[in-house]
């Protein structure tokens, strides 16, 4: 079985407790990501790694990171080139070669660095990349990838290019594609709806693919 680990990102916007303990379950590993310890901590879990500068962890938190007793610390300095995360995403090459990825606390919180995480895991082609929250299910697709969903009838997808010439495919929802073009960040595959087994595959370029765990937002078959 490949090895899979969680990144806990520091995003202020964080997954319930509930979340947070079930995929710390699913995976090998846990990374904790500067705050991202935080929301570990309010789980009550802990992480096998904590990478970042410490300056927005709490004092509880910035506490533990000190002491180092139960995890292992790579603190970098403030004034430095590369964001937490990317530092992160470094340390789980370097340590677990060919790992999955599975990223939460991820999305929320200001937009520059929301916009720059989902840079940062699209850069990651070592394995297969998640984004984790409690409204959403996530994978980030390059040329090549697919994604089958299970279970998920009458529940909201979307999928949006975010490389240029992104080339797709998507069959068992309401709108089907069928080796279509996606302009870069462009609407085309926003808001449909899953209708059975889904089958999503990424021919060219990058896209990434949104499953909502509610049903479907919009007017279609009302």
């Amino acid at each position: 079985m490949a090895c899979k680990v969680l990144v806990v990102c520091g995003s202020p916007v964080v997954a319930s407790a509930n979340l947070l303990r079930r995929l710390s379950g699913e995976c090998n590993h846990v990374v904790a990501v500067d705050r991202g310890l935080d929301a570990l901590l309010g789980a009550g879990l802990s992480c096998n790694l904590y990478v970042g500068d410490a300056d927005t962890v709490s004092d509880a938190g910035r506490a533990l990171v000190d002491a180092a007793t139960d995890f292992e610390v790579e603190r970098h300095d403030p004034y430095k080139d590369y964001t937490d995360l990317a530092l992160a995403l470094d340390s789980v090459r370097r340590r677990w070669p060919g790992a999955e990825v599975v990223a939460t606390c991820a999305t929320g919180g200001r937009p520059d660095m929301a916009l720059s995480v989902l840079g940062l895991l699209a850069g990651y082609e070592d394995a297969p990349v998640w984004i984790a929250e409690d409204e959403t299910t996530a994978r980030i697709l390059h040329g090549g990838e697919s994604w089958t969903i299970k279970g998920a009838e009458g529940k909201t997808f979307s999928i949006i290019a975010i490389a240029s010439n992104t080339e797709v495919s998507e069959h068992g929802l309401e709108w089907e594609l069928d080796y279509s073009p996606l302009g870069l960040l462009a609407d085309t595959g926003i808001s449909n709806i899953v209708r059975s087994t889904a089958e999503i595959e990424v021919h060219t370029g990058t896209a990434i693919a949104y499953l909502l765990h509610q049903g479907f937002i919009g007017t279609v078959g009302e």
